[in-house]
């Protein structure tokens, strides 16, 4: 018996006896081999087989090569964007980033450990008494990077860096009108109501006038 060789893409079978497909295996480079005996098969019945399970082998292999290129263009479509940026959204971003940096910049920026450390709070959990300051709007933080950076301006070193009593009452002005950096942004720009003054600048030494000037912001606002 001759041994039959089927190759309908890339997959190959070999069809014949023991010794034979053995034979052709010894000088065969393929990584994995699949065997499939036959005890009472003809040789027209062993050649369909095999003609069979190279088409379906053939068939798999187009399937997964298919799925991966749909899995691959899904998640390009999901990471770039639809349409390329419009210059109206490229200036916004830059004057986002323009705006974060100055607030960065503009002040002294505390993680929850330095100021745990600095009002001698537990070292085992650091983040748990300002994370429990800012719930109770006593101080806010601005979220960046993953992390949470408060406001050195908003501690008073007299009373062991805590958090200055009247800075909670200009937070409550606010409200949830805005978020952490909303409110970086209206410390760190010049005030009319103050005179052109910084309310982080003023808020250790006038704090009543800050707490004025976050009630002109929002009645302004209203009112507006």
């Amino acid at each position: 018996m001759t041994t039959t060789v089927h190759e309908p893409t890339a997959f190959t079978t070999l069809v014949g006896t023991p010794r034979e497909v053995r034979s052709r295996l010894d000088k065969s480079k393929a990584e994995q081999v699949i065997v499939v005996p036959l005890a009472h098969a003809g040789v027209e019945q062993a050649d369909l087989l095999a003609q069979t399970l190279a088409t379906v082998v053939s068939f798999i292999g187009t399937a997964l090569r298919e799925q991966n290129e749909q899995t691959l263009k899904a998640l390009v479509n999901a990471v770039v964007p639809k349409a390329p940026p419009t210059p109206t959204l490229i200036r916004e971003a830059a004057m986002l980033a323009r705006s974060r940096k100055a607030v960065l910049e503009g002040a002294d920026w505390l993680t929850a450990a330095k100021l745990a450390e600095l009002a001698g709070l537990s070292p085992t959990n650091p983040s748990t008494q300002p994370n429990k300051w800012k719930r109770q709007r006593q101080i806010f933080a601005i979220h960046h990077n993953g992390i949470d950076y408060f406001p050195g301006y908003g501690l008073e070193p007299e009373a062991g860096w805590r958090p200055r009593k009247t800075l909670k009452s200009v937070l409550e002005v606010f409200g949830d009108d805005k978020d952490g950096w909303g409110l970086a942004y209206w410390f760190l720009s010049a005030n009319s109501f103050l005179g052109g003054r910084r309310p982080q600048d003023v808020l250790a030494v006038d704090p009543e006038q800050v707490i004025a000037a976050a009630k002109d912001e929002v009645e302004g606002v209203v009112h507006g």
